[in-house]
């Protein structure tokens, strides 16, 4: 029971707290007043797990800096990898709060500061995705909303009862070749198998081709698929283009389809005055998946899943659990009944946090910063000869290659190229496979990444390039 008492001690707590807020202060000054660090110091995994493996920590303290030194530094300006914000430090307090309250958000009971902002937030934000009615939820991830919205549409397009009784017909959801994989895995876990799945070509600005829908549907039909509905893309993963979201809403309605929209990177344009025309067909969707931890500066995983019709809300998870609540009663307040978590960590309030404390214009400010230096850093492209712009952006994703005059090699430099990034750890880059050709990609997640710090990136990259050419 000592040691018990010593695990859950408030004043080892609260020491202990302060100096854990000291250092990633410093952390995050660090990062912000100075890019010439590291923005990752990169290790082989297998390297990395014999150190941790045999490390001693001799105080908490010397373990939480050792986890920030091996970690990478999203809040570094020369982050321009994956899509993860780089989190606001009130969002990051709210967390830490929810971690330590640790209210269990399935009923209304043991969450009620949570659940109620969670109704608060899905009702302040849906109008602006033009949602008069509407109501939502706030879950774990894109994939896992993602998830949550097909099965929902599955339940509500079926001509069976395949929650209750199981499935008897083939069916399938359209989506453009370049959506995220998540749609892909969500419909293979409904078990619906490679043929669960219609895959629409895209054009040369990597946007579904709505003229092919049409034709792919019928195709279905005649191989004795029913297609219940379509996945939008605001944007694509790979390149950041938003499809044509009015025309695919359009066929929908026309055909009786579900239109889901997978908005998890730009749903947030919608906040933004100079951005939200990019999210026009949005009002024609039955639910939109938006990630608050992508482009709302709000820690991971913090994923909103919008429905247009609020009794939509309800008809993805059916169950009965006695013990938790009243049988088929539309309880906004027992999130249980909507989600697929038994147990709800706080994500509402990281959410709300920023919502209160600076208004909504704080995520229309941030989208815009970012989405003009993506658009900045495609006009450096053009002034480049050895530079391939893949297409415009729409967002703050963008990707390009370097060019070479053997076609065959270049696949082999551009992988080079990035490899040589991540090992010097002065940037961090991704790279992507568009038309069977490696890109080079950037993500500008971090609003004080500047044009310095975007032109030292391509130096880097033409440096490397002529490195590698010079044996070539």
């Amino acid at each position: 029971m000592n040691l018990l008492k010593k695990v859950y001690d408030p004043e080892t707590f609260r020491a202990t707290g302060h100096q854990l807020i000291d250092m990633l202060a410093d952390h995050l000054q660090a990062c912000l007043q100075d890019s010439s660090g590291k923005v990752i110091a990169y290790k082989q995994p297998d390297e990395n797990y014999t150190f941790w493996a045999h490390e001693k920590f001799d105080s908490p303290m010397d373990y939480f800096n050792q986890v920030k030194e091996n970690s990478i530094h999203i809040h570094h300006p020369r982050y321009m990898g994956h899509q993860v914000t780089p989190p606001a430090p009130l969002a990051a307090l709210a967390g830490m709060e929810g971690m330590l309250l640790n209210s269990g958000g399935a009923i209304y009971e043991m969450s009620a500061a949570s659940s109620t902002l969670e109704k608060l937030v899905i009702d302040q934000l849906k109008s602006y995705f033009g949602f008069t009615d509407g109501d939502g939820i706030i879950t774990s991830g894109g994939t896992l909303a993602n998830l949550t919205a097909l099965i929902c549409a599955r339940n509500i397009k079926a001509p069976e009862d395949v929650w209750n009784e199981g499935q008897h017909e083939k069916y399938a959801f359209m989506v453009s070749v370049e959506a995220h994989y998540c749609i892909d895995r969500a419909v293979r876990v409904m078990g619906w198998g490679d043929t669960g799945i219609i895959k629409v070509p895209v054009d040369e600005q990597f946007r579904m081709r709505t003229d092919l829908l049409k034709s792919l549907h019928q195709e279905a039909t005649d191989r004795g698929i029913i297609i219940l509905g379509i996945v939008g893309s605001a944007p694509t993963t790979s390149t950041g283009i938003y499809d044509n979201l009015t025309a695919i809403g359009q066929y929908c309605q026309q055909h009786g389809l579900w239109f889901h929209i997978d908005a998890a990177h730009g749903g947030p344009a919608a906040f933004s005055q100079k951005y939200n025309h990019l999210t026009k067909g949005c009002e024609l969707a039955d639910s939109i998946t938006v990630d608050a931890h992508k482009m709302m500066m709000v820690p991971s995983l913090t994923t909103m899943l919008f429905f247009r019709n609020s009794k939509d809300s309800y008809r993805t998870f059916a169950q009965k659990a006695q013990y938790l609540w009243n049988a088929s009663n539309e309880e906004w307040y027992n999130y249980g009944k909507r989600t697929m978590e038994c147990t709800k960590i706080m994500l509402s309030t990281r959410i709300y946090a920023l919502l209160n404390t600076y208004g909504i214009e704080v995520f229309g400010e941030y989208v815009d910063t970012c989405y003009d230096l993506g658009k900045t850093f495609a006009e450096m492209l053009k002034r480049e000869p050895l530079m391939e712009l893949a297409v415009a952006p729409d967002s703050n994703i963008v990707c390009f290659r370097l060019i070479h005059k053997n076609e065959s090699q270049c696949n082999d430099i551009n992988r080079a190229i990035r490899q040589k990034i991540l090992d010097d750890g002065r940037f961090y880059i991704v790279q992507t496979l568009l038309n069977d050709n490696v890109y080079l990609r950037i993500s500008i997640m971090n609003p004080f990444t500047s044009i310095t710090d975007l032109e030292l990136m391509l130096l880097d990259v033409k440096t490397t390039y002529l490195e590698l050419t010079e044996k070539t």
